[in-house]
């Protein structure tokens, strides 16, 4: 018997919550995957999973067998990380998750570029809002937002993007200019909702250093940031882009950055940033490819993004 192919089968069936979700995922036959299990069953002894025509679970020796081998695939591939690190460059295949404003207008510019510095690594870019579990979806890095940390992840902050409020020159004309976040309750306000949750993404304002958020009246929503930013150009209202969003629509004058200091002296409070984590599932999924990927991110954004 094969019997890390056979733990490989159980772990993967475990964590895909049935027989054929794990076996579309290992591509391999829901067939193949059974007899797998049940000849692993057979040689320890017991039973692992209870199975019937309408639902599976763990049995009580199958949850006390998953937490000790549910992570023999990753020791596997760490082992085999480290001696390949030492001989050659980083290999195999890099997935990455990112929240996709990030990932479409950030990453992907980049990706190129490490890609030809790294030609043994096959690289795939999820772009993504949802929560992203790093085990299930064999992901090796994720890049999140504040709200979208979760425990259990080792989090690294690596930048901090301005956030930018914007409108276009026609719905100013035609709505007045703000001078204070306290105005944004007299103004059509372009909402971004987190599509795993329904909640909002607060805008927060700094003041004399304390945090607050404004009363908004919100017009239109989207749980897509590129979305709000088009409504905003077709004379929507105001709405809140992070700076690599914003920047080409400000200086082709699509649109018009509100609320900053040096440019209208009667703004006292700062848009809040958007701060940027770089995470992984644990310390040890620290792999060389994934320390290749860290080190090049951090050599490529902008300077003024940087984490302090």
């Amino acid at each position: 018997m094969d019997t890390l192919r056979a733990i490989a089968c159980f772990v993967r069936v475990v964590e895909a919550g049935s027989i054929a979700e794990g076996a579309r995922q290992l591509g391999i036959s829901s067939a193949a995957v059974s007899q797998s299990i049940a000849r692993l069953e057979t040689h320890l002894g017991v039973r692992l999973l209870s199975r019937t025509t309408r639902r599976m679970a763990l049995t009580d020796s199958g949850t006390v067998y998953y937490e000790r081998v549910k992570h023999i695939d990753r020791d596997i591939e760490q082992a085999h990380n480290a001696i390949a690190s030492l001989q050659a460059a980083p290999r195999g295949r890099l997935r990455i998750a990112s929240t996709s404003a990030f990932g479409r207008h950030v990453l992907a510019p980049l990706i190129p570029d490490f890609n030809a510095a790294y030609p043994h690594l096959t690289l795939e870019l999820l772009t993504t809002d949802r929560s992203v579990n790093h085990i299930r979806e064999t992901v090796d890095i994720s890049i999140r937002i504040a709200p979208q940390l979760e425990d259990g992840l080792v989090a690294r902050h690596i930048a901090s993007i301005p956030f930018l409020f914007c409108a276009s020159p026609a719905y100013l004309s035609r709505a007045g200019t703000p001078h204070a976040p306290e105005e944004l309750k007299e103004h059509d306000c372009l909402a971004f909702r987190f599509p795993l949750d329904g909640r909002f993404l607060s805008w927060g304002f700094i003041r004399d250093g304390i945090r607050f958020e404004p009363d908004i009246r919100v017009a239109m929503i989207s749980d897509d940031i590129d979305v709000l930013a088009r409504m905003a150009l077709a004379d929507g209202g105001i709405t809140r882009l992070a700076a690599f969003i914003a920047q080409p629509y400000l200086e082709s004058g699509e649109l018009v950055s509100l609320f900053e200091p040096g440019r209208d002296e009667r703004v006292r409070a700062v848009s809040e940033p958007m701060d940027i984590y770089l995470c992984v599932g644990h310390r040890k999924d620290v792999t060389p490819k994934v320390r290749a990927f860290m080190d090049f991110l951090d050599g490529r954004l902008p300077p003024e993004w940087r984490s302090r």
